[in-house]
């Protein structure tokens, strides 16, 4: 099994004028059941820029019919022409190569988490523009009050951006817990105190602006695969452990999201019947041994801090982890046995749907021990492996930003199914 090193990768890392494109990079040739247009211009924006030959090649149609489908694009403010340096010393006009209009629409992705919130700006090329963030108090929350928070967090994000609300158009939000994407519903959410929460509806009513929302372990998978290492896979899972444990799958360069927002949830699979206590309310699950909760649950006891003693979830994990690194052998069997449980939902997980490869994502990922050697060894003595080789399993490491970044992702999906996929014949 291979394990790539850890990278830091986050919005302030790529925010300069390098034209590196965004969103899925598809085989060339790929069969598609968007319109024509549409793949055009999302070619041309996963590529950065782009010669019109090439975009010819990828989709194995004439020129001439990309030269047509670009002038409208074009024509309606949504790419440009951008002259390239010539090789070889050649003379003459400079190559035309072409690339998304980046001002042509502007979008936010928003994350509400237990601790803290997270906003990003981006245009329509995907360039973040701005980022944000916010405290919350860790407690569940009532609907009002948590769209009062994404409010107070949008208007901070657009303030550093420069930009108004009417000047966006669309917001991807997403949330831990039970999120069904296309009815906009949240049936259950361990940072929201009601159910069934119509949460799209809701936060339009509020915000005047289009929203779509998202399980949060999908908008990190919409990352990896607009942003970041899943831009160039077929088929891939994505693993995240924070205070919860989450998953996302992309099968056929696509998000699977289930039938109603309950597929991919890893973190709420049994790995042990009459287990620890998980904050779902049940008994036994992955998350339950693995998640940020788990570890200080033990924490406490292992380190021997006095009850009364003032600490964080984040101070307590960095004083845990920093102890194991030191030898404190009890803190070593705190990431052994979450490690161990780790390795079973991985196996598992390869069983069930046997991915490409498995990303390790997220801020815990600086946690070694949660991937350790030993780890991914158990992982693969407890998978089949009959005839295939193993999974591989890379890390990345990101910053905080990352889930906002979903969020971007998820709402430029929308936007450009509206300005260039089936809603440009309505308009």
């Amino acid at each position: 099994m291979k394990k790539v090193s850890t990278s830091d990768t986050d919005t302030s890392d790529i925010a300069d004028d390098r034209i590196v494109g965004c969103g899925p990079i598809l085989p060339d040739n790929a069969a598609g059941s968007k319109p024509l247009r549409q793949q055009v211009f999302e070619r041309v924006r996963a590529a950065g820029q782009t010669p019109r030959v090439d975009v010819a090649k990828m989709l194995n149609i004439s020129p001439g019919s990309v030269t047509a489908l670009t002038s409208e694009l074009i024509t309606a403010g949504l790419i440009r022409e951008i002259e390239t340096p010539h090789t070889n010393g050649n003379r003459g006009r400079p190559p035309v190569a072409l690339g998304v209009e980046p001002g042509a629409r502007h979008v936010v992705g928003l994350k509400l988490s237990d601790f803290t919130h997270s906003a990003v700006v981006a245009d329509f090329a995907g360039n973040p523009l701005a980022e944000a963030d916010q405290s919350t108090p860790y407690q569940k929350k009532d609907t009002d009050t948590l769209i009062d928070e994404a409010e107070v967090l949008l208007d901070k994000v657009l303030d550093r951006a420069g930009l108004e609300r009417s000047q966006i158009s669309a917001v991807g939000l997403g949330l831990s817990g039970i999120v069904d994407h296309t009815k906009g519903i949240v049936p259950w959410s361990p940072i929201l105190r009601d159910r069934d929460v119509a949460l799209r509806d809701k936060l339009y009513a509020r915000l005047g602006l289009p929203v779509h929302i998202d399980n949060d372990a999908n908008m990190l998978t919409l990352a990896e695969l607009w942003f970041g290492a899943g831009r160039g896979m077929n088929s891939f899972a994505v693993v995240t452990i924070e205070h919860g444990v989450g998953m996302g799958q992309v099968l056929d360069n696509r998000l699977y999201r289930g039938s109603m927002g309950l597929g991919m949830e890893l973190g709420h699979t049994k790995v042990q019947l009459d287990g620890a206590l998980c904050r779902c309310g049940a008994r036994g699950c992955l998350e339950a041994y693995v998640a940020d909760y788990a570890l200080v649950r033990e924490a406490s006891i292992a380190l021997e801090l006095p009850s009364d003693m003032p600490e964080t979830t984040h101070g307590m994990l960095e004083t845990l982890y920093d102890q194991a690194k030191a030898g404190n052998e009890r803190a070593r069997t705190i990431f052994r046995r979450a490690g161990r449980y780790l390795s079973v939902g991985l196996s598992n997980v390869v069983h069930l749907f046997d991915p490409d490869r498995i990303i390790l994502s997220g801020e815990r990922m600086r946690y070694d021990y949660l991937y350790a050697e030993d780890v991914l060894a158990e992982m693969t003595a407890l998978t089949l492996d009959k005839g295939r080789a193993p999974t591989q399993v890379d890390i990345n490491v990101w910053g905080g930003y990352v889930w906002a970044r979903g969020g971007v992702a998820l709402a430029l999906s929308a936007v450009t199914e509206e300005a260039v996929g089936q809603g440009w014949a309505e308009a």
